[in-house]
């Protein structure tokens, strides 16, 4: 992009990513136009501080006429592509980048990302703390809090970055160093056409990389393998099912990575998260971060004092012999499928919220093993109990504080309370975090 100064940038999106990014532009001397559909009062209020000084604003949408007065486009994670006039700047040749691409530009070291429709925000948190311990300087974020732009221009010796689909959607040069797919489940139906499009977008993350880069893969997921046959990164895969020729798998109870060099064992006992999808992302990250060159004493240490993300199958309390667990952040299938699995004991489900349009019915072999009951709430219930019916009893709630006292009716003793919603939820609350606290409070109110 070279010299900024005299360019005009416009900015699609004022949320974090978007106001880091807009920050960043004008430090380097661009003019920087920030449009988003809420007031401004409305954008401060939800960023707790001011648009950024010398940083105009607009509230809505950008138009056919404003191309003309454009130098790039950077857009935010959360507004689809489909809401700019693609013709028009495609014609006049102004650019559309997102905020990863933009910090992938600006930043000076090394990347390994990370993606997938679940456990991403674990793993890339999982390989930070392990680099952290390896290496001097570690950037940790991109979807997962720290926006990446907030590491242009500083050295590093690596930046562990959890990426999304929407935002791999705008990048045309992000080429990291290692990159990992964990897994791929529909997700995002009020975004994509089909599976089909958000898998692309998922595996654009390996477009430009070569047999230098590192690809860490799922090789229990068919919907991995098969998209990724293609890649000319070289593949290190991981399984909790099977034993493979290289890379990480479950044997036993250690997990274990194979390379030229041998075996490693790392005891699942030595971990503080439990569950077989947290062994699965124990896996991946141990073969992110060995392919970082991190070694297997700093990857055991950071194993056995990570304690799991809140919100993510986050052990809450027990009240009478029955264990209550928030996974808040279980916003679709795949998700609640992974913490279902992840129980041994019986468990009661709790789910729902906004309706994103998804398919609800694979949920329903794993219910009839696994559920003593499933308790649903919010705007998709009706649609999920049809969906669902037979696989388990199944009762409706109007708030998630009925819904954790019913699921607490049903359960037994040495059962678990799980709540996964398979939804967003925007239907209730502001995001999954504000759901995640009102689930511990109104667990944390149950009588003894």
């Amino acid at each position: 992009m070279g010299d900024l100064s005299g360019k005009t940038a416009v900015v699609i999106g004022a949320g974090k990513s978007g106001i880091f990014s807009a920050r960043l532009l004008a430090k380097e001397g661009a003019d920087v136009l920030v449009m988003d559909e809420r007031s401004r009062d409305a954008v401060e209020k939800s960023l707790g501080e001011p648009i950024p000084e010398g940083v105009f604003f607009r509230q809505g949408m950008m138009l056919p006429p404003d191309v003309c007065r454009t130098s790039f486009v950077v857009l935010s994670p959360g507004v689809s592509r489909e809401r700019l006039p693609l013709s028009e700047l495609a014609a006049a040749g102004v650019p559309v980048m997102g905020e990863l691409e933009l910090g992938f530009c600006r930043f000076r070291g090394k990347v390994a990302a990370i993606t997938g429709t679940n456990g991403k925000s674990t793993v890339t948190t999982l390989v930070g703390g392990m680099a952290s311990r390896a290496f001097g300087r570690v950037f940790v974020g991109g979807n997962l809090g720290t926006p990446f732009v907030e590491a242009a221009g500083v050295p590093f010796d690596w930046g562990v970055v959890e990426v999304s689909s929407f935002q791999l959607e705008s990048t045309d040069r992000f080429c990291p160093k290692v990159a990992a797919l964990l897994n791929l489940t529909e997700d995002h139906r009020d975004r994509y056409d089909g599976f089909a499009a958000y898998a692309e977008a998922k595996t654009a993350m390996f477009r430009n990389m070569g047999p230098d880069g590192v690809a860490v893969l799922n090789a229990d997921d068919p919907e991995v393998m098969e998209r990724t046959a293609h890649i000319r990164a070289r593949v290190i895969s991981f399984s909790v099912r099977r034993e493979l020729p290289v890379g990480g798998f479950l044997a036993g109870s250690d997990m274990v990575y194979r390379s030229a060099s041998g075996d490693e064992r790392y005891p699942v006992s030595g971990m503080k998260i439990r569950g077989l999808q947290n062994v699965e992302n124990a896996l991946a990250a141990i073969c992110v971060a060995r392919s970082m060159g991190v070694s297997p004493e700093n990857a055991r240490a950071e194993l056995a004092e990570f304690p799991g993300l809140a919100h993510r199958v986050e052990f809450v309390r027990a009240v009478g012999g029955v264990s209550f667990f928030n996974d808040s952040k279980g916003t679709n299938v795949g998700a609640v499928l992974a913490a279902l699995e992840g129980f041994p004991e019986p468990v009661v489900l709790i789910a729902g919220g906004k309706d994103k349009g998804v398919d609800f019915r694979p949920l329903r072999e794993s219910l009839s093993r696994k559920a003593r009951a499933v308790v649903l709430l919010g705007e998709a219930r009706a649609r999920m109990e049809n969906e669902l019916r037979g696989a388990a009893p199944i009762e409706l709630a109007d708030t998630l504080p009925g819904a954790v006292r019913a699921a607490a009716s049903a359960a037994r003793s040495g059962d678990v309370v799980v709540f996964s919603p398979a939804c967003s939820s925007y239907d209730m609350f502001r995001n999954f975090e504000e759901r995640g606290e009102a689930f511990r409070r109104a667990v944390k109110e149950l009588p003894e």
